[in-house]
C-alpha cells in the first residue's frame, strides 16, 4: 500500500457501531463497515432517456421501478454528449495535477461542501479516511476557492458549464419522480432553484489515489460504505476505473455487494437520503462504496465526477405521509457534513 495508507492503518480505528447520531440514516450507515461479500447476479438497470417528452410516462415508470426496488440505475441517451464528459474529466485532471501547495490554497471551509480536501472524509461506517482527494463546486460558496486564471485558465467557466448540464439532467429525472409522488411536475426544480443564494447542489471532482493493491479488503477504503446526503446523484465514471459497489437498501441486511460497471456513454444514478425522506421511504437511498483494488487489478489513480442534487437550504423536506419530522435542507445537510468531516472540522 501507499505510505499514506500505512500511516492511516496505524493511526485510525474503525468506527464504533454503537455511535448515536441524530439522524436515523447515519445510525444505519454506521453499521456497514465490513467487507461483506460480492454478489454479481443483481441487475443494474439501464434506462433510455431518448425522445424524453414523448416517452415521459414510460420513462417515469421505469425510473420509479428502479428507484423503489434497487435505488441505483444507469441512464443512456441523456443529452449530455460523451465529448462533454471527456472535457469535464480533462478539467478534473488539470486541477488534480496542480501542486499540493496550490490546491491547499483552496481548502474546504468548515461545514461547507466547497473547495479542496484530501484524506479528510471519515465515514461513520469505517472510521478511517477515504483514500482520495476531491474538489467541490457549490455556486454560492466559491468565494476565494477558485484557482486563478493564471493557475488554470478558463477552469471556472468550463466547470460551471458542466455543472449546468448536470443540473438540467437531474431536474429532468426528478420531474418524473415528482409526477409519481403526486407533486407538481416542477416541484423539485423549484426546490433546487439555481438563482437563489441558498442553492446548494454540488459538482464534485474526485481523484482516488493510486495504491499497490490488496490481497483482501480490510478497513481501508477508497470510499467507505455510505448513502448520499442529497435527492439524486449523477455519477460519471472514467471507463475502466472500477471499484464502485452497491448494496440495495431493502436488501442491505444481506451485506452483499454488486459491482457497478464503469461504462462510457451512461450516467450512473442513485437516490439520496433527502429524496427517500421526501418520498416517505418509497424511493430507496442506496448504500454504496469504492473498494480498494486487488493486486491483480488496475491500481492506478481512479477518477470520477459526481453531481449532487441537494435542495436549497430554506426548503422544507416533508413527505406527503409525514413519516419523518420536517427538517430544512440546510439543517439536514449540515448534520450529514458534520458526521463525515468531524475530524477535519474539529
Amino acid at each position: 500500500m501507499t505510505q499514506t495508507t500505512k500511516q492511516l492503518r496505524s493511526s485510525e480505528t474503525p468506527s464504533d457501531s454503537s455511535s448515536n447520531y441524530s439522524l436515523e440514516e447515519l445510525n444505519r450507515e454506521s453499521t456497514f463497515g465490513g467487507a461483506g461479500e460480492d454478489f454479481d447476479q443483481r441487475e443494474i438497470r439501464v434506462i433510455d432517456l431518448s425522445d424524453f417528452e414523448n416517452r415521459r410516462a414510460e420513462i417515469a415508470d421505469q425510473l420509479w421501478a428502479a428507484a423503489t426496488e434497487v435505488g441505483f440505475f444507469q441512464l443512456s441517451n441523456t443529452g449530455i454528449e460523451q465529448a462533454e464528459v471527456d472535457a469535464a474529466f480533462a478539467e478534473a485532471d488539470r486541477f488534480f495535477k496542480l501542486p499540493e501547495s496550490t490546491k491547499s490554497q483552496y481548502p474546504r471551509p468548515k461545514g461547507v461542501n466547497a473547495g479542496w480536501e484530501s484524506l479528510s472524509q471519515v465515514r461513520p461506517s469505517t472510521g478511517t479516511a477515504d483514500q482520495k482527494e476531491s474538489y467541490q463546486i457549490t455556486r454560492y460558496h466559491m468565494d476565494g476557492l477558485w484557482p486563478t486564471e493564471g493557475e488554470l485558465p478558463e477552469f471556472q467557466h468550463h466547470a460551471l458549464s458542466f455543472e449546468q448540464r448536470c443540473w438540467e439532467l437531474g431536474m429532468k429525472v426528478l420531474s418524473c419522480f415528482a409526477d409519481k409522488l403526486g407533486f407538481e411536475r416542477d416541484f423539485f426544480t423549484r426546490a433546487h432553484d439555481q438563482f437563489r443564494e441558498d442553492y446548494q447542489s454540488t459538482l464534485r471532482l474526485l481523484h482516488y489515489y493510486p495504491c499497490e493493491g490488496v490481497d483482501k479488503q480490510e478497513n481501508i477504503w477508497r470510499a467507505g460504505a455510505h448513502t448520499d446526503f442529497d435527492c439524486l446523484t449523477l455519477l460519471f465514471q472514467h471507463e475502466g476505473h472500477g471499484g464502485l459497489q452497491v448494496c440495495p437498501g431493502k436488501e442491505a441486511e444481506t451485506k452483499r455487494w454488486t459491482n457497478v460497471p464503469p461504462l462510457g456513454g451512461v450516467v450512473t444514478c442513485n437516490i439520496g437520503d433527502m429524496l427517500m425522506r421526501w418520498s416517505d421511504d418509497k424511493l430507496k437511498s442506496n448504500l454504496h462504496r469504492v473498494r480498494m483494488p486487488l493486486k491483480e487489478e488496475y491500481c492506478g489513480s481512479r477518477y470520477s465526477i459526481a453531481f449532487f442534487c441537494q435542495a436549497n437550504k430554506k426548503v422544507m423536506i416533508e413527505g406527503p405521509e409525514h413519516k419523518y419530522a420536517p427538517i430544512t435542507a440546510e439543517d439536514y445537510l449540515n448534520e450529514r457534513i458534520r458526521a463525515n468531516f468531524t475530524k477535519a472540522d474539529s
